[in-house]
């Protein structure tokens, strides 16, 4: 009897490492995501989430490492071939980096209309398809930026995201600056892209709300070093003192506060 392949998770990370001068920012961080997981990554400011981001989106390069999609090394690969890899995956800023000099609708198929994947006279439509699909009307399609709140501007980003059918998609923050009730709303529809698509997930956030609505699993960073990982659900209660110091929002544990005296 034959064993069936061991199918690889659609992101591998091993040992990574990325260090500026003195400080090091990632050490030895490793992590598999499975296809169609919604995984979220929480720690402190300085804790290395963003450069981790940015290392996974190909705009930083680690100092080593491994990263790989579906068994392919992306930090190994020909800048042609890294652009395509480029183009499976789906962003949603935390600000939304909307062109503020674009209307809506171009906002949304931009990067379908540069890459020729779609008529200029068909964006507009198929824009307010995708708008629908994040809640919005098709009036907002000819709006301009400065003219939507910031909930309508995350959804925007949102719909912009979704609009090439990336499988993979990140999320930097994506509930900053809103007020709960819009921040849950927010949740609410990434998680519906998420499943509507397939695509596996990965969100790095400060809001512990917003990490059990839309992660299946968590993990928190700490000094560049993963030091937990485990169900979303679990992460306010993980039984880790750094884990339950931050997303309890405590001054005292085992995490120094400027200004107080820490206990562990």
């Amino acid at each position: 009897m034959t064993s069936s392949p061991t199918i690889p998770p659609k992101i591998r990370i091993r040992d990574l490492c990325k260090s500026f001068g003195a400080k090091t920012v990632l050490d030895d961080v490793s992590l598999d995501i499975p296809a169609g997981t919604s995984f979220v990554i929480i720690g402190s400011s300085g804790s290395g989430k963003s450069v981790l981001l940015r290392c996974l989106l190909g705009l930083m390069t680690p100092d080593s490492g491994l990263i790989e999609f579906d068994g392919e090394n992306i930090l190994n690969v020909s800048a042609k071939r890294q652009k395509d890899v480029q183009h499976r995956i789906g962003m949603l800023f935390q600000n939304a980096a909307l062109f503020d000099s674009l209307p809506v609708w171009e906002n949304v198929t931009f990067g379908l209309l540069a890459r020729k994947l779609i008529p200029y006279r068909q964006a507009r439509a198929h824009a307010c398809t995708l708008l629908a699909q994040v809640g919005l009307d098709s009036a907002v399609a000819d709006l301009y930026p400065a003219e939507l709140s910031g909930g309508m501007q995350k959804r925007v980003g949102l719909a912009r995201a979704i609009a090439t059918k990336p499988d993979i998609l990140f999320f930097d923050e994506p509930t900053t600056g809103l007020d709960p009730l819009t921040g849950a709303v927010i949740d609410d529809l990434i998680v519906d892209c998420v499943k509507k698509n397939g695509s596996t997930a990965l969100a790095i956030t400060h809001d512990m709300a917003s990490a059990q609505r839309i992660g299946d699993e968590a993990a928190m960073l700490y000094q560049g070093r993963l030091i937990w990982q485990g169900p979303a659900a679990s992460l306010m209660e993980s039984g880790n003192a750094y884990v339950d110091q931050f997303t309890h929002g405590r001054s005292q544990g085992p995490i120094p506060i400027e200004g107080c005296h820490s206990q562990a």
